[in-house]
């Protein structure tokens, strides 16, 4: 195979990889009904004057499956940390005893888990859109090294590897929307 298709089926793997990352992070922010310290990191607190994340000023822990646990580095933050909770709008109530914040997860309804369900298929959607879209600029460039001499079977062969590729990485984001599915249809 020619090494300008190869350099071609790196970078789009790359890419891709990027995106599935991407994918699975964003699923991750979706909440499935369990304390997960993750569902806080989009977090920001005033420190020092400048916006830092809440993971960086304190310690975050699950001490159970439906309780997060917030313990700032400094006492003095407390009350910047519960406002900053509260403003984020992840719909959890702190709870401040003046040395840790408590957050209740309240469980699932029915009707909110398929709600929840239905935001993990959208952002698999975008997962694989965005892999189809890589896909497509993967062959646009093999396309253009025909023009440099590359040969039609060459050709051929290069954009048979690059939909390898893609229905690779589509069955890894299938994968991460099952997986997430599942849990938050787990009671």
């Amino acid at each position: 195979m020619n090494d300008l298709i190869k350099l071609q089926l790196d970078d789009t793997a790359e890419n891709m990889e990027k995106a599935v990352s991407f994918t699975e992070n964003e699923l991750t922010k979706i909440r499935a009904g369990k304390a997960m310290p993750s569902m806080l990191d989009g977090i920001s607190v005033e420190y020092y004057g400048a916006s830092t994340p809440l993971a960086q000023v304190s310690t975050i822990s699950t001490p159970d499956a439906r309780t997060l646990v917030v313990q700032p580095w400094e006492k003095a933050i407390l009350k910047d940390i519960e406002k900053a909770i509260i403003d984020s709008n992840i719909g959890l109530n702190p709870q401040n005893d003046g040395n840790v914040i408590r957050l209740l997860i309240p469980p699932l309804t029915e009707e909110r888990r398929r709600d929840l369900v239905k935001k993990v298929k959208d952002e698999a959607e975008k997962g694989r859109v965005a892999v189809r879209n890589l896909r497509k600029d993967a062959n646009e460039q093999i396309r253009k090294l025909k023009n440099d001499g590359l040969s039609e079977d060459e050709m051929k062969d290069g954009e048979g590897e690059i939909q390898k590729l893609t229905d690779s990485f589509i069955q890894k984001v299938d994968k991460l929307a099952e997986l997430k599915e599942q849990d938050i249809m787990t009671v």
